[in-house]
């Protein structure tokens, strides 16, 4: 087996020889579950050279340099994080999605997208949570420019205007187009990689939002508030978690709207009437 460098560059040969050759234990085989997990490399690790003290319990141990998760732990944390983000979604609960490494930002606008959730794909824009009003502005302009232009209201302006606000649009676009939906403060951010990422974890952890994120070998587990070990740099793994949870939310989203409804008309459970005396 070709020995793995510092750098994720992992070849479909060395992924295939660690995951049927040693797999964590005797039982993912009989795991639809953790079969799933492993099929999509959701064990597969860091450099044991990257690796953080953190994650020294979820950690089953190391093949060709690459530290391998252990998938009983993973579906342990999973477990955790799913139902809360179901009961979150039950409640109503507004999620912020964020995963701005470039081989997973279109799964993650996808997911997002059809959960009807904010989202960051591209670039973490400091002070997305802590200067929200700020923030909150620049949506306004960018749906005001938007709006202008739709209603003709351009006209006014010389060819040169007209193309520096075109691109005033692109650069809001790039930077705020997930977040349109987020008119106020999210509860709860789902996080990619928060190594990537973590000024977004560092907002999210200053003004006490709880965080779901996958966590690498290289990553603190102890700094979200629902870990789940997991490769958080493969495509596939990230699809296959970034797959439970909208499955989760949507469920919690389901028994919500299911609450809501009113019986229909004619099953009503009326009083029964008092009782009278003669």
């Amino acid at each position: 087996m070709v020995a793995l460098r510092s750098a994720r560059c992992y070849t479909v040969r060395v992924m295939e020889d660690i995951a049927l050759q040693e797999q964590p234990s005797a039982e993912p085989a009989a795991d639809p579950e953790m079969t799933a997990m492993l099929a999509a490399g959701v064990h597969l690790g860091h450099s044991r050279r990257k690796h953080n003290p953190g994650m020294a319990p979820y950690v089953w141990g190391v093949r060709a340099s690459v530290e391998i998760i252990d998938l009983t732990k993973t579906k342990e944390k999973l477990a955790v994080a799913l139902a809360f983000l179901g009961q979150a979604a039950r409640e109503g609960k507004l999620l912020l999605f964020v995963g701005t490494r470039p081989s997973v930002r279109s799964i993650l606008r996808q997911a997002a997208e059809e959960l009807g959730s904010p989202y960051v794909d591209q670039r973490w824009i400091g002070g997305t949570l802590t200067n929200f009003k700020v923030i909150s502005k620049r949506i306004e302009t960018l749906e005001t420019l938007e709006a202008e232009r739709v209603s003709g209201g351009w006209e006014k302006y010389t060819k040169k205007e007209q193309l520096m606000r075109e691109r005033e649009i692109e650069r809001l676009r790039a930077n705020f187009d997930g977040l349109r939906r987020m008119r106020k403060l999210p509860q709860v951010l789902v996080i990619v990689d928060i190594q990537h990422d973590d000024l977004a974890l560092r907002e999210a952890r200053r003004l006490g939002i709880p965080v779901v994120a996958l966590t690498d070998t290289n990553s603190d587990p102890r700094l979200v508030d629902y870990p789940i070990p997991a490769n958080d740099d493969a495509r596939s793994a990230v699809a296959y978690m970034l797959t439970r949870m909208t499955a989760a939310i949507r469920a919690g989203q389901a028994a919500a709207a299911a609450a809501a409804v009113p019986p229909p008309s004619g099953e009503e459970s009326w009083p029964e009437s008092p009782p009278t005396h003669d």
